[in-house]
């Protein structure tokens, strides 16, 4: 039973991945349409061709490795500065130019002159190359906040779920109490395990991140209101001076770094609670904002990632992970112990994770990225507008050909990083807990 859920949580998942990469290249091609550019091919996948259909001038086919797509628009680059398409030359960079320029018009036909990609104003190319991803993130938010607030997340509340029995630094590793240790403030003030905190020193507290602020910021005598079967009661505490976790500004734990502070000693109960829609925003807001930090820092992952891959190094829970370690997570949540709602939020988390990667990626001002042309054409624009200022000629497209040689070393970085990504995703995965 484990191996069919696994193999159905990694079928499922590629089925997300397809869905997400058509999703993405319907942008291109509806914006592509809209500007009259003509595009002969729209392709979900790479390698041999498994089906496809010809509708109007357009085929429409899926292709045998679903590990991206593309659409083919004419005329992605202007010819070169002698008006030529097709040349040849004995240098490799320029040969590399001239190939990506004679690929870019090889199913011109006649009527074709006037709707090529390069021929069309700079915002309607930004917005032509903007759309794949853009959509990705319509994707990612939509389902973000369809989980959000029709299920919920894991959030901590004013119930106790445990005493602590005695005063132990959060920066010890253990959990046990010794000889000596002093009795907790929670267990001395009479706390017990299924009471609700509904006040601190006479505030009425709303939440667990009010109620832990309040505790943090308190070192001596306080009162605490609970409700303990149905009934309203006020216990005394001396809260004690004691290392515990470093919240973020977000309110979110620091991993590794401690704070002396304020110090109860229970542990809150987590409930699955859906979320508002403005704190749904704002978790949305987190979720991007850690995903760009997360981009920023891919380069320094790379050593961890080749000790995981290649010698005995540990694979952090923070790795990157590509297609085959995000299949791999799917199959193993599928064979998660937890109700079937978690299973299927789990999973939706997962592909919204992945969409919002595809637009963060797909930024990247880099050929041959999407924001490597939507670059190309905003310099453009820069270009043509400081011309008309100063009554220059038209300096015309910018030759975004020109740049191919760094696109294919750009390429090359992405394909080893990528490898690297795979080997440690197969020998050393990242697993969930």
């Amino acid at each position: 039973m484990t191996i069919l859920l696994t193999v159905l949580g990694i079928a499922l998942f590629a089925v997300g991945l397809m869905v997400s990469i058509a999703w993405h290249e319907l942008g291109h091609l509806s914006t592509a349409k809209l500007f009259g550019i003509r595009v002969p091919q729209y392709m979900v996948g790479f390698g041999p061709t498994v089906w496809s259909r010809n509708k109007g001038e357009t085929e429409y086919g899926i292709k045998a490795i679903p590990m991206g797509g593309y659409i083919r628009m004419i005329g992605m680059f202007p010819p070169g500065e002698d008006g030529r398409i097709e040349a040849r030359s004995t240098s490799p960079w320029r040969g590399m130019i001239e190939d990506a320029r004679s690929a870019a018009f090889e199913e011109l036909k006649p009527g074709d002159e006037n709707r090529l990609f390069y021929t069309r104003k700079p915002w309607k190319r930004v917005i032509v190359m903007f759309a794949g991803p853009f959509m990705n993130l319509v994707l990612a938010v939509a389902i973000f906040l369809g989980v959000s607030m029709s299920f919920g997340f894991a959030t901590q509340t004013t119930q106790v779920a445990g005493v602590q029995q005695c005063v132990i630094s959060q920066s010890e590793d253990r959990d046990k109490c010794r000889k000596g240790d002093p009795v907790s403030p929670a267990q001395a003030a009479g706390l017990k395990k299924g009471d609700k905190i509904v006040a601190f020193n006479g505030a009425p507290v709303a939440d667990w991140s009010e109620l832990s602020n309040h505790i943090r910021e308190t070192i001596g005598p306080a009162t605490i209101t609970v409700v303990r079967d149905g009934r309203q009661q006020v216990l005394k505490a001396t809260l004690a001076k004691n290392m515990v976790a470093k919240k973020d500004a977000q309110g979110q734990v620091v991993p590794g770094k401690y704070i002396a502070a304020g110090y109860l000693g229970f542990a809150a109960q987590t409930e699955i609670q859906p979320l508002s829609f403005g704190d749904s925003v704002n978790r949305m807001g987190d979720m991007i904002e850690n995903s760009v930090d997360s981009i920023v820092a891919l380069p320094s992952k790379i050593p961890d990632l080749w000790n995981a891959a290649f010698s005995d190094g540990e694979r952090k829970a923070d790795s990157p992970v590509g297609v085959v370690g995000a299949a791999r997570i799917s199959g193993e949540v599928l064979n998660l112990d937890v109700p079937t709602q978690s299973i299927i939020a789990t999973f939706l988390m997962l592909l919204a994770t992945f969409n919002l990667s595809l637009f963060l990626f797909n930024m990247l001002p880099l050929l041959p990225l999407d924001g490597g042309h939507i670059a190309g054409a905003l310099w453009e624009s820069v270009r043509r507008s400081i011309a008309k200022v100063f009554r220059r000629p038209d300096p015309g497209p910018f030759d975004v050909a020109k740049l191919m040689p760094v696109a294919y070393v750009v390429a090359g970085i992405f394909i080893c990083f990528t490898l690297l990504v795979l080997v440690a995703d197969i020998v050393n995965p990242v697993k969930i807990s």
